[in-house]
């Protein structure tokens, strides 16, 4: 097979259909606008230590499980380097207002053994939200590498979470504690789907797992097997406009001018950002804006710190921490009562004693927030300066974020060394997103299907990929991007090969 298929974007997802389609025999071009391929994957290194600009923990690895398997497929499995997360507490909510710690376990049977001994009381409502989560599962068949030809969207997907969440239980703490998680999905009150908390939880709830020495390892693994099937990797290649020649896309032309043709495209950053890419009356204008319509998910600020050698205990679990006693109201704050959500995760290196060598600190924050600064871009790619007021208005936000870390963990200031912030701008000029989005397009129970987006376009060899398709997340993108590329193959077949069942 000789088709060319040229993928906008090294995410996960572009990786990912690149893997899929070079193995499949198709020649894979991927371009990528920075100098480091991955997307959320990507990690920079401060004083030695290597920090994740945005996946932290992964879901769903242990063998036989869904992403495992599709990594298996792919042959990078065997590759990567990673750690079993606290089988009794992978995740740790906390309330400032109590010192309790409410822990979530891997595997059903620990997360609701840990749940019960803390509300002893609500044993049926726990149980009860259990099943659920692995019915809504059980549910979506490409969520379980499976098809079938009597699919139809389940009436779970017109349910909200924090809705359903309360008709289990009266417990105001209780309810708080099984959405305690939600930065995972960005989670608002009155709009997250049901399915959408389903989905993810799940995944952790049946394995969780650090990356030693970050998550880009998979972008390097994968970019090996494109690279191994003849596959080229185009770094620093910013693409600006897609040529459309009698309906279908005929090349795509760069920043510095240059042309790549291909037989079949992919595109996995933002669909908005993919229109404006396209001049053509192809792409209908109600589609247009249906597309820019749609609302994004909040942007964080995060703080990367070197700690000072021996001197914080290294925790095998993540805390997420809350200021205040309802966790979806995290992304309603202003000035002076921001923050009042952080989470904590702890670097994972090869070589680790006890102690803790980097942690990442991460609250939520609206790009309203830095649009001051909006006409400013800085990359390592085309570095630019946002002025001293930036970085006073970083060093508040940090100070002030890590006066609420020292609440939780008293003398924690102590052992900071150093550390570097990032924010929506930083997020929006490396993940090529508009506001700085973390999660891409926000989804709403109240009009679910709206805010699914086709991999097809109305260009017939043009595709779309990505975390704005159906669901984000490594596991999320991972299930795009097969759907992305049914387009060109057999997903019957691949799903086979993936379950290493006969065609």
């Amino acid at each position: 097979m000789n088709q060319k298929v040229v993928i906008i974007g090294s995410g996960i997802g572009g990786l990912m259909c690149g893997a899929i389609l070079a193995k499949a025999g198709y020649s894979v071009t991927i371009l990528e606008m920075n100098k480091q391929i991955g997307g959320t994957l990507q990690t920079y290194v401060r004083e030695r230590h290597i920090f994740d600009s945005g996946v932290h923990y992964v879901g769903g690895l242990d063998k036989g499980q869904t992403l495992y398997k599709i990594f298996d497929y792919l042959g990078i499995m065997q590759d990567l380097k990673i750690v079993k997360m606290d089988v009794t507490a992978f995740d740790k909510i906390c309330f400032h207002s109590d010192n309790k710690e409410y822990n979530f376990g891997q595997g059903y049977d620990q997360f609701k053994k840990n749940l019960i001994e803390s509300f002893p009381s609500e044993e049926k409502a726990i149980i009860e939200y259990c099943n659920t989560i692995q019915k809504i599962c059980a549910s979506v068949p490409l969520y379980n590498l499976k098809l079938t030809e009597n699919f139809r969207i389940s009436s779970y997907y017109e349910l909200d979470t924090k809705h359903f969440i309360a008709s289990l239980t009266s417990n105001i703490r209780l309810q708080n504690v099984l959405a305690g998680n939600n930065p995972l999905y960005a989670g608002v009150g009155d709009k997250t789907p049901l399915y959408v908390h389903a989905l993810v939880i799940n995944s952790y709830i049946e394995s969780a797992w650090r990356f030693v020495n970050g998550g880009s390892q998979i972008a390097r693994s994968l970019c090996k097997i494109i690279r191994s099937h003849g596959g080229i990797i185009k770094t620093r290649t910013k693409v600006n406009k897609i040529h459309v020649d009698q309906e279908l896309a005929h090349h795509l032309v760069t920043e510095d001018g240059n042309k790549f043709f291909g037989d079949y495209f992919i595109s996995t950053i933002h669909p908005s950002q993919t229109l404006k890419m396209i001049d053509s009356n192809i792409i209908k204008l109600s589609y247009r804006k249906r597309i820019n319509s749609l609302e994004n998910s909040t942007s964080s600020f995060m703080i990367n710190i070197n700690l000072i050698p021996n001197t914080f205990k290294y925790s095998n679990s993540n805390y997420y921490c809350y200021l205040t006693d309802d966790v979806w109201n995290g992304m309603e704050h202003d000035d002076y009562s921001w923050p009042k959500f952080y989470a904590v995760f702890h670097s994972e290196f090869a070589k680790r004693n006890e102690f803790a060598e980097g942690i990442t600190i991460m609250a939520y924050m609206k790009y309203e927030e830095v649009s001051r600064w909006s006409h400013t871009y800085n990359t390592v790619t085309h570095p630019g300066d946002r002025g001293d007021d930036y970085a006073t208005f970083k060093k508040l936000k940090a100070e002030k974020l890590i006066d609420c870390v020292e609440q939780k963990f008293p003398g924690f200031r102590k052992c900071i060394k150093s550390y570097t912030t990032s924010t929506p701008l930083t997020f929006r000029d490396y993940m090529g997103t508009t506001d700085g989005s973390i999660y891409g397009i926000k989804k709403d129970y109240k009009d679910a299907i709206k805010s699914f987006i086709s991999p097809r376009t109305k260009i017939n060899n043009l595709f779309l990929s990505g975390q704005n398709i159906n669901l984000h997340g490594i596991l999320g993108v991972s299930i795009s991007s097969l759907v992305s590329c049914s387009s060109l193959i057999n997903l019957t077949d691949l799903l086979n090969k993936i379950n290493n069942e006969p065609s």
